[in-house]
């Protein structure tokens, strides 16, 4: 068994379609998707299109928390973008996605972590906001009451696995079409892949063992770049050429 693992898209259409594409051409037809839709300078409603028309489990993250809660005029900047190019049949099938969801028995899915969706899970901070691996014992304690062989979790955009002490498979796939951002909660940090390629993961279970393939797929990446050039938002410009914000 074979699933591809997608997630914070964040309105990047050709880094979708790239990832989309990816996965067909190996002959995978189960995906599960992690969050973080639509939250960006692109192209959210082309995105949403996209994701309508493909079915596929899916479940929110915080932007898409936020675009359902929050009042535009209290939006940030990035989902107030989103939030603008959406139609109401959009909404309607954001509105309907869990927060967390598990599929086949097997794979839990959550956004950050199991308790919420804003929570760095297998990342810590330091007080001056330098990303860092978090400690086991942090990492295995949100894992606690998950009985299935495999946890899912998005919303650092860093691909990273952790085989928990049990033997649980833990996998962040990291971020289909936003390589980099900066944040200033809880402390001012940023977060960098370094490259501007589009990411997804994939789990497969041989003889009761599973296994995480992790994927980068180029694609036209300067033309979403210019995009958000255009949209006066140079630090998504930088992230999307280069997977650093410097």
């Amino acid at each position: 068994m074979k699933i591809a693992v997608i997630a914070d898209i964040h309105g990047n259409d050709l880094a979708l379609e790239a990832v989309l594409a990816d996965i067909d051409a190996q002959g995978i037809n189960e995906i599960v998707n992690l969050g973080d839709h639509f939250s960006g300078p692109l192209n959210a409603a082309r995105t949403a299109d996209i994701l309508i028309g493909r079915s596929m489990p899916a479940i929110r993250g915080n932007h898409d928390r936020y675009l359902l809660t929050f009042d535009p005029e209290h939006m940030g900047t990035s989902d107030r973008a989103a939030h603008d190019e959406l139609e109401s049949r959009h909404i309607d099938w954001l509105a309907a996605l869990p927060e967390t969801l598990t599929y086949r028995d097997t794979l839990f899915l959550c956004h950050g972590t199991p308790q919420s969706d804003e929570t760095y899970w297998m990342e810590g901070l330091t007080a001056e906001g330098v990303v860092h691996m978090a400690e086991r014992k942090a990492i295995e304690r949100f894992a606690e009451g998950i009985d299935c062989p495999v946890i899912l979790c998005g919303h650092t955009h860093v691909p990273r696995v952790v085989r928990l002490g049990d033997g649980r498979l833990l996998v962040n796939p990291g971020s289909v079409g936003c390589p980099g951002y900066d944040d200033d909660q809880p402390v001012a940090h940023k977060v960098e892949t370094g490259s501007p390629d589009a990411r997804y993961a994939i789990v497969e279970c041989a003889a009761d063992s599973w296994s995480v393939t992790f994927r980068c797929v180029s694609y036209d990446y300067m033309a979403m770049a210019r995009l958000a050039a255009r949209r006066n938002r140079p630090v998504w410009a930088k992230a999307l050429a280069t997977g650093f914000l410097d």
